[in-house]
């Protein structure tokens, strides 16, 4: 114990928050070591604890008051020189390894310094203490952040131990990492969708946390066969995630993220990810298979999220030709893929959905997707449906969703081009859908609408839907038309009783009250 006292009687004389450090240290010390009374112990720690936590709170609150930022970077080093002395008994460290982490991150916010010095302490506990607990220690540390400090500096020297966590593992590496996984991306994500932080904060935030897949990979090159595929999976829903945390915090300049996108999707030929697989959501299922044991709850290994990745990971390709080329894949021939299966686009239109739905995203990311989409819909597109399914009863409830979210687009974009683009994106799709769904797809969108002027435009579709069937039952023929071909019966929905029970469900609200008619302010798609 000498030694560490000697240390830190150097320096506490002139600070006497120096001189109450040492005190506090010293009573951990002698509580602890040498099997002491364990209330005694937990109450020395608790002690330091308080002390750590009073001075981090007060340099936070003062972000002006350059005593206090000196006081809390003195206070730091010299905790981190009591950790690493030599004849600092293993006891101790492990003792105060439960609780210093939380302690000691809540000092990133103050400086860059202070950042540094708690990297280094919490590198000096996964140095010396148990992977496992030190995995357990950090992923607790990180689901329990303070309210009183920013939490993109909180969580950065944790995510970033976690990442050397990893790599120091010594078995049972995927369902270690399984554990932290999600506990990363429910954080990552929670600050990503808030708006108070400065791009330089998420930027330290987001590299530690693409550092985490860089662990993970790492590990994974190092396993048997069984083990590796699982891991490639983990890192592949993990990835997917961060790239949507990502995409929603670079509000309206997705260049300032524009290298974090471009690092995530190196990841994607290492996992077996493709694009066409990914729009279209055929490998996120894969992966959750993979990683998913049966019974388990999906909910805790991934988000929705891992499905907004999947899609936008195709729309960052869109924005920027680096990141397909760093995923090695050709963009083109995905588009073209999908413009000659309509199964396939059905699904990418369904996957499309989480882009144009989300609240966060910005607008850009959508307006790229209503470009993507209107080029897989564009010129003569197959109309073929696989003979496995004789409609598209199966994409029904997805392609409803994305009908939805292309409305809300029409409704509330301020860029006139966006909604011009995004009506014409609407009509296409609804034009592929096949004439015995399209009318209760049309119906449904208009009963569910709570915009009288979006009601006012689907009609409009309708009415269109009737204009073209009148036509096609004159060039068919009157015979032909009236006859019991099941085949010629389908093109006669719109010409239906069905027709004047939409328009009256919208005269004649069931709710009662006057009908639902477009304001004077009307939406011009």
């Amino acid at each position: 114990m000498s030694a560490e006292k000697t240390e830190l009687d150097g320096s506490s004389s002139a600070n006497p928050l120096l001189l109450q450090l040492q005190q506090i240290l010293i009573s951990c010390s002698k509580s602890i070591d040498g099997g002491g009374d364990l209330g005694q112990s937990q109450t020395s720690v608790a002690e330091l604890v308080n002390f750590l936590d009073s001075l981090s709170d007060a340099a936070i609150s003062e972000p002006e008051n350059e005593d206090a930022s000196a006081n809390v970077l003195e206070i730091l080093s010299q905790t981190y020189n009591f950790l690493c002395s030599p004849s600092l008994d293993q006891e101790v460290i492990d003792a105060l390894s439960f609780e210093l982490p939380k302690s000691v991150s809540k000092f990133a916010g103050v400086s860059l310094k202070c950042l540094e010095i708690a990297d280094n302490i919490i590198d000096r506990f996964i140095q010396t203490c148990s992977p496992r607990d030190m995995l357990s220690i950090l992923c607790e540390a990180l689901d329990s952040p303070n309210k009183t400090v920013k939490a993109s500096a909180y969580v950065s020297p944790i995510i970033s131990g976690l990442s050397k966590v990893f790599l120091s593992i010594p078995r049972r590496h995927f369902e270690q990492i399984k554990v932290a996984v999600p506990v990363v991306v429910k954080v990552v994500n929670t600050i990503s969708s808030e708006s108070d932080y400065e791009d330089s904060e998420l930027e330290t935030l987001f590299d530690r946390t693409v550092n985490i897949a860089h662990s993970i990979q790492v590990v994974s090159t190092k396993l048997e066969a069984g083990v590796n595929e699982k891991l490639r999976a983990l890192l592949g829903l993990y990835v997917l995630q961060i790239l949507a945390s990502v995409s929603v915090s670079s509000r309206c300049n997705s260049s300032s993220h524009l290298p974090f996108a471009v690092r995530l999707a190196c990841f994607l030929p290492y996992c077996g990810l493709s694009y066409l697989g990914l729009v279209i959501g055929s490998d996120v299922d894969k992966m959750s298979g993979i990683v998913i044991e049966e019974n388990e709850d999906e909910s805790m290994i991934f988000s929705s999220h891992v499905y907004l990745g999947a899609s936008i990971s195709v729309i960052w390709a869109q924005m920027c030709d680096e990141v397909a080329q760093v995923a090695k894949e050709d963009l083109s021939a995905v588009k073209g893929e999908l413009q000659i299966n309509q199964t396939k686009r059905w699904q990418a239109i369904g996957m499309l959905k989480h882009i144009f739905s989300s609240v966060d995203l910005p607008w850009e990311f959508k307006r790229h997707a209503v470009d993507f989409l209107l080029d897989i819909t564009n010129g003569n597109i197959s109309k073929k449906i696989d003979d496995e399914h004789d409609d598209c009863s199966l994409y029904m409830t997805s392609l409803f969703s994305a009908l939805q979210a292309i409305t809300m687009i029409i409704i509330y974009a301020s860029d006139t081009v966006l909604r011009k683009n995004a009506f014409e994106a609407l009509k296409r799709v609804l034009a592929d859908i096949p004439n015995s769904q399209r009318f209760d797809i049309l119906k449904a969108l208009i009963e569910k609408s709570n915009s009288s002027s979006m009601v006012a435009i689907l009609l409009d579709c309708v009415r269109g839907e009737m204009h073209m069937e009148r036509t096609l039952r004159t060039s068919m023929g009157k015979n032909e038309v009236l006859g019991a071909d099941n085949k010629a019966c389908k093109n006669t929905l719109f010409w239906s009783t069905s027709i004047l029970e939409l328009v009256e469900s919208v005269l004649m609200p069931l709710k009662g009250g006057p009908p639902v008619l477009p304001e004077n302010g009307s939406i011009r798609p």
